[in-house]
């Protein structure tokens, strides 16, 4: 077995397991955290997949602006909603969450189902595309020219866009914070 498998397979699995305990812990700091794991998994995945682009894209975007929302909506949520949600303790599997979970098993027979119908190899608008050569080649221009861009042309957005982060960050702790009742 090659390394890459093995770094294949032990990626998946911390990026599977990671997201179920994420799904299934009534704690919400430890989901949080957990659910920070498994983008760091799927992001090695696409690594392995080569997409290193979409790798970054994944890391930036979801662990850097997603995952941040996510905390900021944590911070800003009220000690009694928090303690209520820690107080629904009850079964994985109840009465009330059955249509939940039907619709869910249906949807991972669907998912199943097409999995094995596809055949993804006799497409047909893959097979036009190729006789029209309309397909584009990955080289490494088009990696660089995506790298300059974001360096130079679209640096002021990015810059722009840490800038408002950084003060929805201080707005956040700060309507988080509590006053002091004289």
């Amino acid at each position: 077995m090659s390394l890459v498998r093995v770094l294949f397979y032990l990626m998946s699995f911390i990026a599977v397991g990671s997201a179920l305990y994420a799904a299934s812990t009534t704690n919400l700091v430890r989901s949080i955290f957990v659910f920070f794991v498994t983008l760091f998994a799927l992001a090695g995945l696409y690594v392995l997949a080569l997409a290193d682009f979409v790798a970054v894209t994944q890391v930036v975007i979801y662990v850097g602006g997603i995952l941040v929302l996510i905390l900021f909506a944590f911070m800003l949520s009220g000690k009694e909603t928090l303690d209520v949600l820690q107080q629904q303790k009850g079964k994985f599997f109840s009465i009330g969450k059955l249509p939940a979970i039907l619709l869910a098993a249906l949807f991972f027979i669907v998912m199943i189902n097409v999995a094995l119908k596809a055949d993804v190899n006799n497409l047909g608008w893959v097979k036009d595309s190729i006789a029209n050569n309309n397909t584009i080649t990955p080289n490494a221009v088009m990696i660089d020219n995506i790298g300059v861009n974001l360096m130079t042309r679209y640096l002021l957005p990015f810059e722009a866009i840490s800038i408002l982060l950084l003060m929805a960050l201080v707005g956040a702790a700060h309507l988080s914070r509590k006053e002091a009742e004289a």
